[in-house]
């Protein structure tokens, strides 16, 4: 499974977070994206109780092995684990990527932020499979953070060779051919596909428009 898992993370073009919302609207959204053509979907919620993110986490695992796209849990390598997810998303104030490593062996791709090229150097050196990397524009998710715009995310792809980067950060229809134009065709999106009046579409005109 890692290696198909890794096959599709190298193709993988649009990656769609789920919002904190409402675990029915979270479903609807994660189904939305997949057949709006979402290359992987990360489950993204900050409020739920653990046991109740796992039922959510098994229910979006079910919709992303029908569609095939990747499954991604934010933060919890157990729910990871438990859940059959392909992979988890660490923040800074999770668990290392070494020991995040040692707990889930060769069975999750593991994602890690990056803002510098050095910060990318150092999560790749630590085994990080894939970056995201931003803020590519300004967003209220990360409002404290410098915007390091599309040309800071293609110095962090050049710095990351052959492991996948994806930029994050206000990215919505609007400005991604700004991301596009200089060479970036991997981009993570939240309030563009949680925000639109039909998800479904959004997403399919995004990921045409990282296709182009």
């Amino acid at each position: 499974m890692r290696n198909t898992a890794q096959s599709k993370l190298l193709a993988a073009r649009l990656y769609v977070i789920t919002p904190d919302s409402a675990v029915d609207r979270v479903v609807a959204l994660a189904e939305a994206a997949v057949r709006g053509g979402a290359d992987i979907v990360q489950l993204r919620h900050k409020s739920l109780a653990r046991g109740e993110l796992l039922m959510l986490a098994l229910r979006v695992r079910e919709i992303t092995s029908r569609s095939g796209a990747l499954f991604i849990v934010n933060d919890h390598v157990d729910i990871a684990l438990l859940s059959g997810a392909d992979g988890v998303h660490l923040g800074p104030d999770d668990l290392s990527l070494a020991s995040a490593r040692r707990v889930a062996g060769d069975r999750l791709l593991i994602g890690a932020s990056a803002s510098t090229p050095g910060d990318a150097r150092a999560a790749i050196a630590e085994g990080a499979g894939y970056l995201g990397s931003g803020p590519a524009f300004a967003t209220p998710i990360k409002a404290g953070k410098t915007v390091i715009g599309p040309e800071g995310v293609a110095a962090i792809a050049a710095a990351a060779g052959a492991v996948p980067v994806f930029a994050i950060g206000g990215i919505d229809e609007s400005n991604l051919g700004r991301l596009t134009a200089v060479g970036l065709r991997r981009a993570c999106v939240i309030r563009a596909v949680a925000d639109a009046p039909d998800a479904e579409s959004a997403t399919r005109r995004l990921r045409t428009m990282l296709d182009d």
